[in-house]
């Protein structure tokens, strides 16, 4: 098993090769508090939870996007110890989507006994997707269990990837989307990676939605990557935050001017191990 220990001296050590003075020095405008979606460490979290959370927060995030296989219960004493807050939440999408209606009580419950404010509809599994009678059904799931989390005081979002985007116009996801979620009940969680792999400006789909994306996942593209609708893209596709094709200054702006609230890097394929990666994306938004 391998072990993932870790201190300060030895983080900037790591990005040193960069050409960077350092993870304290960097003096950017962008103040905004910085999370990790922890998808990213999946497979170091596992075998050294505390270790990975260490980590992360050395690198000094602050914040944490869980998915639906994290445990709250296990890892709060973790989080506090390390002064990282779990602000969000991936469901198991099958609560939503799957057979009956949506019934979020456990999730909202968990939610609500940890101050998580936000969960979140995190992925449609390429079987469950069709055509527009589908995706109209599937909003009429999103709205209700935006109610039940609204009614709870938390926050619903759906988080997109680029499948959304692809069809005859009128007909996609994203075109039925528009026109059967409730605005009240369901936000928004952009992925300006998977909007970009889609074909579209990540600033235009956050201008679109202004008031409606509380939460942003970053991660930048391989420049020249080709345009796709679904999710099976290359390893190298996955860039760090700044070494890309995407731009950060524009979409950040936009993200703020439209009320973003939370901000959390996540990359789904990393070149080597996923805390240097983190690294060198936090690095450089701290130097925006």
């Amino acid at each position: 098993m391998p072990t993932f220990v870790i201190n300060r001296r030895g983080l900037l050590r790591s990005v040193a090769g960069l050409g960077l003075a350092g993870l304290a020095g960097a003096a950017g405008m962008f103040k905004h508090a910085l999370g990790v979606q922890l998808y990213t460490v999946r497979n170091t979290i596992g075998q050294a939870e505390d270790e990975t959370l260490k980590r992360i927060a050395e690198i000094g995030y602050t914040e944490l996007e869980t998915t639906g296989r994290d445990d709250l219960s296990r890892i709060s004493p973790m989080l506090a110890k390390y002064k990282l807050k779990a602000v969000s939440t991936h469901l198991d999408p099958t609560l939503v989507h799957g057979s009956g209606n949506p019934d979020l009580a456990k999730p909202i419950a968990t939610a609500k006994q940890y101050g998580v404010p936000y969960l979140v509809f995190p992925y449609l599994m390429p079987n469950d997707r069709g055509d527009a009678d589908v995706y109209k059904k599937l909003s009429d799931k999103l709205n209700s269990a935006g109610e039940q989390c609204h009614s709870a005081g938390i926050t619903f979002c759906y988080h997109n990837h680029a499948f959304e985007f692809g069809g005859a116009a009128g007909q996609r996801a994203i075109d039925v989307f528009d026109q059967h979620l409730d605005k009240k009940l369901v936000n928004f969680e952009v992925d300006v990676f998977w909007v970009s792999v889609a074909g579209n400006d990540p600033v235009q789909i956050l201008n679109k939605y202004k008031g409606r994306v509380p939460l942003v996942h970053l991660k930048d593209k391989l420049t020249g990557a080709p345009v796709k609708f679904e999710e099976s893209v290359p390893k190298e596709t996955f860039k760090e935050v700044g070494s890309g094709s995407l731009d950060f200054h524009a979409i950040l702006k936009a993200a703020e001017a439209n009320g973003a609230k939370h901000y959390f890097v996540e990359q789904d394929q990393t070149p080597g191990d996923p805390i240097d990666s983190l690294a060198k994306s936090y690095q450089y938004l701290r130097s925006l």
